[in-house]
């Protein structure tokens, strides 16, 4: 199918910006100004404090954390030098609840989720542009300094006469970031514009440094805190430590509790045997963490639902498409086809439940993260892997 990239703001449009402190969106919202836009920054508020005796080197490049004072200070400060209207959305509730309660409930019943994507779905693209609605700023256009690119398909989509908004990869496949935005709808998508969609990171900072951009000498942050540090977001209740066992069942040692534990995750674990162990999985209903060699960890078909399609235009048949397991996955080809649960299965299902089936084993696929399908370098569809 072919898709049409959607034109970037034109000038004389008003452009809210995305403002993070960092290169990509300080980088964006100057080249949008220069193209005669007018510009009105923006940063989310995301840090109330409530983590209490955490270690400040777990939030000192995280996107969360008390170092926000010192990202909006900045924002402040280039906004001014620019002569941009600024604004800070506290979304900290929001986030607390969509981001926080989610990942910390998702990991102790045996999932592991994703709060990037999470976060854009309910707070950057949802909780903070309803904030800019209760303070009365209109706009054409909402940016980010996302690599990634909006387009429209050239004719109707799964045989429909409709042609939503949809995402499609950036340029610089080494910085894409679609799968962070795989849970956006298409009707958020109608004003969102991602003017990096075509430029490489490299030339991003070569402009950032000659427009003198301090944000060009920062590091840059990591998306969510690393999870050695994990134990401050589980300190509000104390872990059930349980058993390690293998695939048998045999009692290997023991675990400090399943939410410190990922499928695929070797180091940290404690056990020695006569093979190296990995997580293969977390079975909650028992507090057990199964054990296996390598080898045993790979699947040829996996189970998801909560599924978001472009346009909530669901397909009505079987198809293949390239699909992705993690960020850090490569894309592998896979038949999509609608599952049918058993007259026993007493899943909870969150609408219709699709099966994927790999041409090839695909390593630890891990109940809780996105599944994100892709087409021509479209996102065709995203959903969570349920086993």
């Amino acid at each position: 199918m072919k898709y049409i990239p959607q034109p970037l703001p034109p000038a004389g449009s008003t452009v809210v910006v995305g403002l993070s402190g960092g290169v990509d969106s300080t980088l964006t919202a100057l080249l949008l100004k220069q193209k005669g836009c007018k510009v009105i920054g923006v940063t989310m508020s995301l840090w109330d404090g409530h983590l209490k005796n955490f270690e400040e080197v777990a939030f000192q490049e995280a996107c969360y954390g008390p170092k926000e004072i010192e990202n909006i200070k900045e924002c402040e400060l280039f906004c001014k030098q620019e002569n941009i209207e600024y604004h800070v959305i506290d979304v900290s509730k929001e986030y607390n609840e969509q981001v926080l309660d989610y990942f910390t409930n998702e990991y102790r019943s045996g999932k592991t989720p994703n709060p990037c994507i999470r976060c854009n779905r309910f707070v950057k693209f949802g909780a903070l542009l309803e904030g800019l609605k209760k303070i009365n700023i209109e706009y054409d256009y909402f940016c980010t300094g996302h690599y990634a690119m909006i387009v429209r398909p050239e004719n109707g989509l799964w045989g429909s006469e409709s042609n939503p908004c949809m995402i499609a990869c950036a340029l610089d496949d080494k910085k894409d970031q679609t799968y962070f935005l795989c849970r956006l709808p298409s009707e958020i998508l109608e004003k969102v514009r991602f003017p990096l969609a075509n430029v490489h990171k490299s030339e991003v900072f070569e402009l950032a440094r000659k427009y003198n951009l301090q944000a060009a000498t920062r590091k840059e942050s990591q998306d969510f805190i690393d999870m050695k540090y994990f134990d401050v977001l589980f300190a509000d209740k104390e872990s059930i430590p349980g058993d390690f066992v293998d695939i048998n069942g045999k009692v290997l040692g023991k675990h400090k509790g399943i939410e410190h534990y990922t499928i695929g995750q070797r180091r940290g674990l404690g056990v020695s045997g006569p093979i190296p162990y990995y997580v293969k999985k977390i079975d909650a209903k028992n507090n057990q963490i199964v054990l296996a060699e390598k080898s045993l960890l790979n699947s040829t078909s996996l189970i998801a639902d909560d599924f978001v399609w472009p346009g909530n235009i669901e397909p009505n048949e079987t198809f293949e498409a390239f699909v992705k397991i993690r960020l850090r996955s490569k894309t592998e080809l896979g038949t999509i086809e609608k599952y049918l649960p058993s007259p026993d299965d007493d899943t909870e299902y969150k609408g219709q439940p699709w099966k994927i089936t790999f041409n090839e084993g695909l390593y630890a696929v891990t109940p809780g993260q996105s599944v994100v399908l892709y087409k021509d370098n479209v996102i065709i569809g995203g959903g969570i892997i349920l086993r």
